[in-house]
C-alpha cells in the first residue's frame, strides 16, 4: 500500500518533470505546502491527461473522469496521486468544490472544442484553471479566492495564446468565434500558421485581455506570507516573460520558441524572493 510519504514523493517527481515553470515556484514553499500543493497538481495533471488522452474515445474519457470525481469522496486506494491529495486535504481545507470543479473543466473538453464569445471561454478557465488557484490558495493561507481565480485565468489565457498550434492539433480552437470574425482571422490561418497584420492585431487584444487578469489576481500577493509570495510571484512572473516572448515575437506562436530560458527562470525565482 502506497504511504502518504511515498505518496508525495511521487507527486514531487511528476510536478518537477512535467510542470514547466509552476515547479519553480513551489519550491520556495516550504515542505509541507511544497507537498500539497505538488499533489494538487498531479491531481490537475491527471484531470488534463485523460481529457487530451487520444487513445480514449469520448466515452471512455468521461467514465475516467467521473471514477476521479467519486475518488474524491471516497478512499484514495493505491494512488500515489489520491494518497497525497487526500493527506493533504486532512492538512489543509482544500476545497472540494474546486476539484470538481477541475474535472468539469475536463470534461467540456470532451464536449466543447469552440468558444462563442469570451463569457464562455472565462467559464471554461475558471474551470480548468481558476479552479487550481482557489484550491491552493487555502495551503497558501488566504482567504481571497476571487484573487486567486483571477491569476489562474490569466496564467490559463496566456496558456492558450501560446498554445494555439498545439490545441488546433488536438482539434480546438479556444480563441473566441466572435473575436476571430471580427479581426477577420479564419480558422485556416491557424492551420498554416501564417502570422498577419490581422493575427497580430487579434493577439494583442488577447494579450491585453490576459494582462488585465494578471494584474487583478497578482493583487493576491499582498495577502501571502513570504514565501507563499515569493512562489506565486515566481510562476506570474514565468507567464508574464512567456506573455512578452509572444510580444516580441510579433505574436508568431507557431514555431514553439515561446519558452524561456532556464537563467530567465532563475533570475524570475530571484525576484520574487526579493519581492
Amino acid at each position: 500500500m502506497t504511504t502518504a510519504e511515498q505518496a508525495y514523493t511521487q507527486v514531487e517527481q511528476l510536478t518537477r518533470e512535467r510542470a514547466r515553470n509552476f515547479s519553480y515556484g513551489i519550491r520556495l514553499l516550504p515542505k509541507p505546502k511544497r507537498r500539497a500543493i505538488a499533489a494538487i497538481y498531479a491531481f490537475a495533471r491527471e484531470v488534463d491527461d485523460i481529457a487530451d488522452d487520444p487513445g480514449l474515445s469520448v466515452v471512455e474519457k468521461r467514465v475516467r473522469l467521473e471514477e476521479l470525481r467519486s475518488s474524491l469522496d471516497g478512499e484514495p486506494g493505491d494512488s500515489a496521486m489520491l494518497v497525497a491529495l487526500a493527506d493533504a486535504r486532512r492538512r489543509y481545507p482544500i476545497s472540494g468544490d474546486a476539484l470538481k470543479a477541475l474535472i468539469d473543466g475536463g470534461l467540456q473538453d470532451t464536449e466543447q472544442a469552440r468558444y462563442a464569445d469570451f463569457d464562455e471561454l472565462r467559464a471554461y478557465c475558471s474551470r480548468v484553471a481558476g479552479a487550481v488557484g482557489v484550491a491552493c490558495i487555502a495551503v497558501y493561507g488566504a482567504d481571497q479566492p476571487q484573487r486567486a481565480e483571477a491569476l489562474g485565468i490569466a496564467l490559463q489565457l496566456i496558456n492558450i495564446m501560446r498554445d494555439v498550434r498545439e490545441d488546433w492539433q488536438l482539434g480546438r480552437v479556444y480563441i473566441p468565434q466572435d473575436e476571430l470574425a471580427s479581426f477577420g482571422v479564419a480558422e485556416e490561418q491557424i492551420a498554416s500558421g501564417e502570422v498577419t497584420p490581422a493575427w497580430q492585431a487579434l493577439m494583442a487584444y488577447q494579450a491585453s485581455r490576459a494582462r488585465a487578469y494578471l494584474r487583478d489576481g497578482l493583487s493576491l500577493l499582498d495577502y501571502l506570507d513570504r514565501r507563499s509570495a515569493a512562489c506565486v510571484a515566481t510562476f506570474a512572473g514565468l507567464y508574464r516573460a512567456i506573455l512578452e516572448r509572444i510580444e516580441a515575437a510579433g505574436f508568431d506562436v507557431f514555431d514553439g520558441q515561446t519558452g524561456i530560458s532556464t537563467l530567465t527562470k532563475l533570475r524570475i525565482v530571484g525576484s520574487g524572493l526579493v519581492r
